[in-house]
């Protein structure tokens, strides 16, 4: 390929990294031994290969480079990256790394981490240095990965906000400031072990000094809770000085003795966003356009573009721009100013780097194939009417019948490796009352909160029902109008019951197969434009009725016809009507012929996963994405959201900030809101709440899920990891998932990470209900007493008072309203305000 080096031929079929070292003016492959391993005086190319769901490969290149690089290695490290592009067929996304400042997504290829060398070797092939016994010290940031730095072993490198690693010949210390948070000290653990098993061997002791031990030091000295010592021991924890504890004393020997560290300077930060730029490369020059109103109809395929966001800078180049051009406006941003941290996206054909969306790609059709089980077919079903505040037990023949005038609480038991599960719907009908859709979430956690088993809830809105919603009934029936005092009472009101389904009237249902004993029909609209070629119908017109088949349906959607036809008036006989030869009653009934879809039916392929950490900070949510993620970074803090496009799941951490499951539901609500996925999704897409060591099937098989991760040990990720990598053995709990503690902070009000000497000083009865079955059990053992009832007949009190502290509005820059990918919206909500120089 013409302009295209021979090392670019034929790569990025397989999917996995490929990582090229410049030397001098040619390209050296690196061996996968190598990989992670980066000098910081060379540059290199890394193209990452991932295959998603539809069978397409996508390719990230990233161009690393380090401090120490000559400049004109720099020049030909972005150089090379563009030729990758043209050699993938101008579909690749480009990202330049620069040494400490590297994307989250880079360093999410190399778990646990990557430690730039200070090499003075002419080149990363001479290999690696013969491994010193001298003293080594780390700065470790990041919560989701390890943004690891060598820093001046020296008391002056310390502060209360970071994490520090002091590599020694036979000890490895991990110092955590006082400020730091729970994540980051456990992440560093991560660290830990990686340089006690490439660097000692496995063979050294690991010793943890500062405020993370506190709880340690409380345990040994017996103290219960009381405030008289709190003060004291605060001022001994920021400092990472305990009294008579022997590790301390040898770290600060280190530095000559022990000495405080100078408290921290408050930072400044300012929430005033600046302005976007947008440029056009005219050859070398840039070309200022109006960025007030940015749209994708103001980009030409035959230019490119330059988007200075402050905090991060964008290149966007057109399909028909030459390789060399493209060079060009690479260069370009080589040498912008250096006030802003760099970061290069480029985007080729099909896709635009980060906030572009291109619009109208090809479907591929997915073969017919047995749906997949999600779920055990073997459980129990119940089901709710919620009705005026209060919930009715539906018996098992009118369990199947939904109206979408009302809401319902719908139960599903079922046994799965041994454990109970009880996964709880809210249905909200779309024409139910307000007053009833308000009271449902708080009754469905009432309900969650008291069965004995693992408890998972789920939001669900008529006409966005997911397969799994109706996989756990055999047959199900959603009439139009409603049996609930409310919409009954709102009916007269309007003096308006069209729509309302009448037995023995007139009525069109819409009818699917989901698996061979598995069939809905769905009331829709009396009119010929609700027919689609796709599906089956049953039309009622009093005693009679039509069986309609379009042309395009499914033999499986036939072959339920007669089940459903029996649900919905047995022993009626029908009239079997094919699509284009339908006699005039048939049209009659309809209110004559109109024109409908006669589009064939795609199932598109399942869209990739995207794992987003949720945290709230001066009353906004704020959600950063989690790159290549696994069941690891599943932390016990945290609170996350996995977007599966549609459907989303939001995991709870038994330490996270999240109360209540009505909080949980919130929280989704909330990403799903404007500003966050604001074209993508709908605010009534799907949402489940998932809790810590409640994990379902249906969940954990969107991970490569180890069982034996689902720890229970004592204590914060830090604490549970400390203990492994100490060899101790794992203390247990029995948490008290309905009891749990709460944060110090208020959700919504502050992002500061709770602390091990906060979680200390938490008072038991200030703990908060979460709900699940292992609570359930420990607080019946407590209290005899106290039974579950079957069904709530009331919100709960305290579900209603926490619900109501997280309602602030999620707010995202969109910087173009029409087209703002998920990905990219969230990206650009969670930038952090302050640079790093």
């Amino acid at each position: 390929m013409k302009g295209v080096d021979d090392a670019f031929l034929g790569v990025g079929d397989k999917p996995g990294l490929d990582i090229w070292c410049i030397v001098g003016s040619s390209l050296a492959p690196l061996a996968k031994s190598q990989h992670g391993k980066f000098y910081a005086r060379n540059c290199y190319i890394i193209l990452n290969t991932a295959e998603l769901k539809t069978g397409v490969r996508r390719h990230d290149v990233h161009y690393w480079v380090g401090e120490e690089a000559k400049e004109e290695d720099c020049l030909m490290a972005s150089d090379k990256a563009v030729e990758l592009d043209a050699a993938l067929g101008s579909n690749t996304v480009q990202h330049r790394e620069t040494q400490g400042e590297e994307s989250d997504k880079f360093l999410s290829y190399f778990r646990p981490c990557i430690i730039p060398v200070h090499s003075h070797s002419p080149s990363h092939m001479e290999g690696s240095r013969n491994k010193s016994s001298q003293t080594t010290m780390f700065s470790c940031e990041g919560e989701h990965v390890a943004r690891v730095t060598e820093v001046v072993f020296s008391r002056s490198s310390l502060d209360h906000k970071g994490v520090f690693i002091v590599d020694t010949a036979s000890k490895i210390f991990v110092f955590s400031g006082c400020n730091s948070s729970v994540q980051t000290r456990a992440k560093a653990l991560d660290v830990v072990r990686h340089l006690k098993e490439n660097r000692h061997s496995g063979r050294c002791e690991i010793a943890a000094i500062g405020g993370a031990i506190c709880s340690c030091f409380l345990h040994k000295s017996g103290w219960k809770g009381d405030n008289s010592c709190s003060f004291y021991l605060s001022m001994i924890a920021e400092d990472g000085k305990l009294v008579g504890d022997s590790d301390a004393g040898e770290f600060w020997n280190l530095f000559g003795g022990y000495a405080p560290i100078p408290r921290d300077l408050l930072e400044a930060v300012s929430m005033n966003m600046p302005l976007e730029k947008l440029f056009w490369i005219n050859k070398r020059t840039l070309v200022p356009m109006e960025a007030h109103l940015l749209d994708r109809e103001i980009l030409n395929s035959d230019r490119s573009y330059i988007l200075d966001c402050s905090t991060e800078i964008f290149l966007w180049m057109g399909m028909t721009t030459l390789v060399s051009e493209r060079k060009t406006s690479v260069t370009a941003l080589e040498h912008w100013p250096k006030i802003v941290e760099m970061k290069l996206y480029d985007a080729g054909r099909e896709k635009v780097a980060a906030i572009f969306k291109h619009h109208g790609y090809d479907v591929t059709e997915i073969p017919e194939h047995e749906p997949q089980q999600l779920i055990s077919c073997n459980g129990s079903l119940k089901v709710w009417l919620v009705d005026c505040g209060c919930t009715t037990l539906l018996s098992t023949e009118e369990q199947e019948k939904l109206y979408t005038g009302d809401c319902y609480i719908v139960q599903y038991s079922y046994v799965e490796d041994g454990k109970d599960y009880h996964l709880f719907f809210a249905w909200y009908g779309k024409n139910s009352i307000k007053e009833d859709s308000v009271a449902t979430a708080s009754l469905m956690s009432s309900l969650a909160n008291s069965v004995k088993g693992h408890p998972v809830v789920a939001q669900v809105f008529d006409g966005r029902e997911p397969e799994l919603f109706f996989s756990i009934f055999k047959s199900l029936i959603i009439f139009k109008g409603g049996r609930s005092a409310a919409y009954k009472n709102h009916v007269v009101q309007k003096s308006d019951r069209n729509g309302c389904h009448q037995k023995d009237e007139v009525a069109l249902f819409h009818v699917q197969a989901l698996r061979h004993d598995c069939v809905q029909a769905i009331q829709v609209d009396l009119v010929a434009t609700s027919l689609n070629s796709s599906h089956c119908y049953i039309l009622q017109d009093h005693s009679s009725f039509f069986i309609w088949l379009g042309s395009l349906s499914s033999p499986s959607d036939h072959n339920m016809l007669d089940r459903m036809m029996n649900k919905l008036c047995p022993f009626k006989q029908s009239l079997l009507v094919r699509e284009g030869s339908e006699p005039d009653d048939f049209w009659k009934v309809l209110g004559g012929r109109s024109e409908y879809s006669k589009e064939k039916r795609v199932k598109g392929w399942p869209a990739d996963r995207h794992l987003y950490a949720c945290r709230f900070e001066q009353g906004l949510l704020k959600v950063k994405e989690v790159f290549s993620f696994c069941q690891d970074d599943l932390a016990t803090e945290e609170t996350l959201v996995l977007d599966c496009n549609n459907e989303i799941y939001v995991w709870v951490g038994l330490h996270s900030d999240v109360t209540s499951k009505e909080q949980a539901l919130n929280i989704g609500k909330m990403f799903l809101q404007d500003g966050i996925l604001h074209d993508r999704r709908s605010i009534e897409t799907t949402v489940y709440i998932i809790t810590e060591g409640d994990e379902p099937a249906f969940f954990t098989d969107f991970f490569k899920w180890d069982s034996s991760k689902q720890s229970s040990m004592v204590g914060n990720s830090f604490e549970r990891k400390l203990a492994l990598l100490k060899g101790l053995s794992p203390k247990l709990e029995t948490p008290d998932r309905s009891m749990r503690r709460p944060s110090l902070r208020r959700p919504g009000v502050s992002s500061e990470t709770s602390t091990p000497e906060h979680q200390q000083q938490r008072p038991t009865a200030a703990r908060r209900a979460f709900g699940s079955a292992s609570a359930g059990r420990f607080a019946r053992e407590r209290s005899p007493a106290a039974a579950p009832t079957a069904s709530p007949s009331t919100p709960s009190p305290r579900s209603r008072s926490s619900s109501s502290t997280s309602t602030p509005t999620a707010v995202a820059r969109q910087l173009f309203p029409a087209s703002l990918h998920a990905s990219e919206a969230v990206h650009a909500l969670s930038n952090s305000t302050s640079r790093r120089r």
